[in-house]
């Protein structure tokens, strides 16, 4: 009898274990159910698409500056036709006079290194005279920069040899390499575009001399052009790029070559929107020339776009899809 009721306990709780899974089971199934039906959250810095179809993300001014993105207004532009050509600074040959000495002697005093501005007839350093063991002065003949110095402070120095360059750098001379295919596309009186290289834009110019004979070595014939630089912005012995302009048509809207993208198969161009959105505008492009593209339609003269860096919005919009799929 107790071995009888003993089965029918275990029977019991068996019956009761199983109903209280079949309880639970749905529940637990609900809940799963639920968290896979609940779709992660998009980023905030990610915004829908405007009601043109053009995505859009969210990105402050500090975020872009910080990754090196610059912002300009679309505007008006110069496109044109252009011969490049690779040139080099050098201190105008008329504007310098190399300083030697009347009399051999020796160096008794240095008053000038290279480098150092002087005006005319300024004290450059004092000679002891071998012959009459008197010390007389050499002085500059004329304001400018000391651009070269072979003397030292107790060393014999020689009239056979220049003593010091001076040389006035307020202009400078930009020799530029023309290539024979191309010379006779040159003239006299052509404008120049010079870009140093420097970041502070070109400098416009014109041909002012062309060399009547070419380099055997480098097949190549030289033409000048003449620049001011009263700020001492161009120096001697530093290569620069040059663009001979050929032809010139303005257009109404132009952006940067460097904010063209293509995104989806579209052409487009980062635009900034309310202050806080960079939107993926869909543009038609035109002519365009080395620094400019013609905007023929998506955007207009005063909005403002993403025009250096580019690639680092396209970046963080490709962010945006992979978190959106």
């Amino acid at each position: 009898m107790k071995t009888s009721s003993t089965i029918i306990i275990a029977i019991v709780a068996s019956a009761l274990g199983a109903y209280g899974y079949s309880i639970l089971t749905p529940a637990k199934v609900a809940s799963t159910e639920h968290t896979a039906e609940k779709k992660p959250e998009k980023p905030n810095d990610h915004v829908e698409q405007d009601e043109h179809g053009a995505d859009r993300i969210r990105i402050s001014n500090v975020k872009l500056a910080a990754a090196g993105v610059v912002l300009a207004e679309a505007a008006s532009a110069t496109l044109t036709d252009t011969l490049s050509f690779n040139g080099i600074l050098r201190a105008n040959q008329e504007a310098v006079v190399q300083v030697t000495p009347r009399f051999p002697g020796v160096a008794k005093s240095i008053q000038k290194r290279i480098g150092d501005k002087v005006g005319r007839d300024d004290l450059l350093a004092s000679i002891e005279s071998n012959q009459s063991l008197t010390v007389y002065e050499l002085k500059a003949p004329l304001a400018g920069t000391i651009i070269e110095r072979q003397i030292s402070l107790g060393e014999y120095a020689s009239e056979q040899k220049p003593a010091f360059v001076v040389a006035d750098l307020s202009t400078i001379w930009v020799d530029l390499s023309i290539y024979r295919q191309d010379l006779k596309r040159v003239r006299l009186n052509d404008e120049v575009l010079i870009d140093p290289d420097d970041g502070r834009g070109e400098i416009k110019g014109t041909i002012s001399y062309i060399a009547p004979i070419g380099s055997s070595e480098t097949q190549t014939a030289l033409a000048r052009v003449v620049l001011p630089n009263p700020d001492g912005r161009l120096r001697p012995g530093l290569f620069v790029t040059a663009r001979l302009i050929l032809a010139a048509r303005n257009v109404a809207v132009a952006v940067r070559r460097s904010a063209i993208q293509t995104l989806e198969n579209r052409t487009i161009v980062f635009v900034r929107e309310d202050k806080d959105k960079i939107e993926a505008r869909p543009v038609e492009i035109g002519d365009s020339d080395p620094k400019f593209a013609e905007i023929k339609a998506g955007l207009t003269a005063g909005e403002q776009y993403v025009a250096k860096n580019s690639f680092v919005v396209k970046a963080e919009m490709g962010k945006g899809d992979a978190d959106h799929d």
